[in-house]
């Protein structure tokens, strides 16, 4: 019997031998191995926290002292020691339990976590509400020495240091972000690490904070000892860890970023296929290819190269036009306008479920001042994802913005013909949504000039049923139109719009003549999005109108073939709204 089969709850923690603890954090080690292998997830953060996770639940009484994690990337002990260790060691149950903080699977998790940085100021408002009510408990975040890059953490941590009570935070330093960390910021933390915690530069010491450091982040028994010294304590105190990230799986100790995170089956060392052409790849050779030509390109990135497969290679050739400015988003969007602004050539690499972090700096930095900067949207679309990490939103939050072109391609040629056009142009901000599908190839290069703002593609001529398919669901609009044919022997318009951001009043005025109906596809909410703004259009005349899209909603893992029928977007479903109201 191995001893994380005993524990249940963080009660029978305390009553582990030193030994035991320590056997229990290889326990937790093979278990998240275990989970990850066949359901993927976060590795390598994961398993550098085992020991200081169990040192908080021998010390700490939680859930009366709470727990705050940060991004959750370092969550899976703490999940196993509060009674979900089924979700990591019973196969049949692995799906039962999410990778990130969430309150509705535990007493023990307070908040739904999934975006970096937020862990501090979490605390700091629970802090500030138990001492306005007159209680006493430890409250304790746990935020990862890369989410210290993020703006929030900063603004966290300078109101956490007013706090005349008790806020314990730990800083997980396992000297990595998901790729490397970059900024000032690190080069006092190495310096606090060679100095075992001495160095007279103390960041959380300027800022006012008392400050404990452990240099053996994965010994239990130390971090017992210190944890028993600042627990209770009546002011703001930082506790700093060294870890090791990956500890216990060499692969992930030698190469930390690669296995950050990681999908099923990479215990089985399946031998790595070549890999098709990807729009991930198309956009390297782009940057690669300006950058070669000596032109003043740059690429940024904030803190997730490998979703975009920025990987070292890539990093390497692009030298000084490559910046990682680390989880900052906000700061990326900024540093983007300033290089367009000057004459550099940015573009600027983001995932849909970060950008919603940009909102301001999009209107205000970027927008306002129309930089005629490149910003790349991934993975845009509905999807299985944790709540935490959807990316069904960037439609609305980006198209109604003004000065903003939103673009949507179909096909390579249309997306290398937009970043060209981007690239070159000095007139707009310029966002574009890289297709989640396969790549799409016509091959013929796509000559439209996209200066002229607005113009969409009429790609077949129909009449009765117009379809209006953006970017992702292009290819579910050519399935409409051929069971419209098959079903109703109606010829439907195809329409590709390219814009996401605005209307084509020439194109929709002429529908008029020989259309009653129009529908929209769009991969992603519909409220504030692409098809409302046709919707509107048409609103004082008698053309229908159906918007196929999804809910505003959070959805959590949930199949996508069940969010599919959930939103009418199967041909099938499409074709009889279209029935319904012909």
């Amino acid at each position: 019997m191995t001893v994380l089969e005993k524990i249940n709850s963080p009660q029978d923690v305390k009553t582990l031998s030193l030994q035991e603890m320590n056997t229990l954090a290889q326990d937790i080690r093979e278990a998240i191995l275990n989970r990850v292998n066949t359901i993927g997830g976060h590795l390598g953060p994961d398993l550098g926290i085992a020991e200081a996770t169990i040192a908080m639940h021998y010390v700490f009484d939680s859930p009366k002292d709470k727990f705050i994690f940060d991004v959750s990337h370092q969550i899976y002990p703490h999940k196993m020691l509060t009674g979900r260790k089924h979700g990591f060691v019973d196969s049949s149950r692995l799906q039962e339990i999410s990778g990130y903080s969430n309150p509705k699977e535990s007493e023990h998790d307070h908040f739904v976590i999934g975006h970096t940085s937020t862990s501090v100021s979490l605390a700091t408002g629970v802090a500030k509400a138990r001492d306005l009510k007159g209680d006493n408990y430890n409250v304790i975040a746990l935020i990862g020495d890369g989410s210290l890059s993020g703006g929030e953490a900063y603004e966290g941590f300078n109101n956490a240091a007013e706090l005349d009570s008790n806020i314990i935070i730990i800083v997980n330093d396992n000297e990595m972000s998901i790729a490397p960390n970059y900024g000032g910021l690190y080069k006092n933390l190495a310096e606090l690490r060679n100095t075992n915690g001495q160095a007279q530069n103390n960041v959380f010491k300027a800022i006012g904070f008392d400050y404990y450091y452990v240099e053996e982040g994965n010994n239990t028994e130390k971090l017992i000892d210190v944890f028993k010294k600042v627990k209770d304590t009546n002011h703001p105190t930082v506790v700093h860890i060294h870890t090791l990230k990956g500890k216990g799986y060499e692969p992930a100790v030698v190469d930390k970023e690669t296995y950050h995170w990681t999908t099923p089956g990479f215990l089985n060392n399946k031998e790595a296929s070549v890999q098709a052409e990807t729009y991930n790849s198309i956009t390297k050779d782009f940057l690669l290819d300006k950058k070669q030509k000596g032109e003043p390109v740059i690429a940024v990135t904030a803190a997730t190269p490998g979703v975009f497969e920025f990987n070292p290679e890539f990093r390497n050739k692009m030298g000084k036009n490559y910046t990682d400015v680390g989880i900052a988003e906000e700061h990326a969007i900024a540093y983007a306008s300033g290089l367009a602004q000057n004459g550099a050539k940015p573009v600027l690499a983001l995932m849909s479920s970060f950008v919603q972090r940009t909102y301001d700096q999009m209107s205000q930095d970027l927008a306002l001042n129309n930089s005629p900067a490149t910003v790349l949207i991934y993975w845009g679309g509905i999807s299985n994802a944790d709540m935490t990490h959807l990316c069904t939103f960037d439609i609305p939050l980006i198209s109604n913005i003004p000065n903003i072109v939103y673009l949507s391609p179909v096909s390579k040629e249309e997306y290398l013909a937009m970043l060209e056009w981007s690239y070159n142009q000095n007139e707009h901000t310029v966002f574009i949504r890289v297709p989640s599908t396969d790549v799409v190839s016509y091959e013929t290069a796509d000559n439209t000039d996209y200066s002229q703002l607005n113009k969409y593609k009429l790609v077949e001529k129909g009449e009765k049923v117009a379809i209006i398919a953006a970017g992702n669901f292009f290819g579910l609009g050519r399935q409409v139109k051929e069971e419209l044919k098959t079903q109703l022997n109606i010829d439907a318009t195809l329409i590709n719009p390219r814009f996401l951001t605005g209307v084509d009043f020439d194109m929709l005025e002429t529908l008029k003549k020989d259309h009653s109906v129009v529908i929209t596809l769009e991969d992603g909410e519909l409220d504030g999005g692409f098809g409302e703004k046709i919707t509107r259009f048409y609103g004082n005349s008698s053309m229908k109108v159906l918007n196929f899209g999804s809910k505003k909603e959070f959805t959590d893992r949930v199949p996508l073939e069940e969010l599919y029928n959930r939103y009418h977007l199967t041909k099938e479903l499409i074709v009889s709204d279209i029935k319904g109201i012909l």
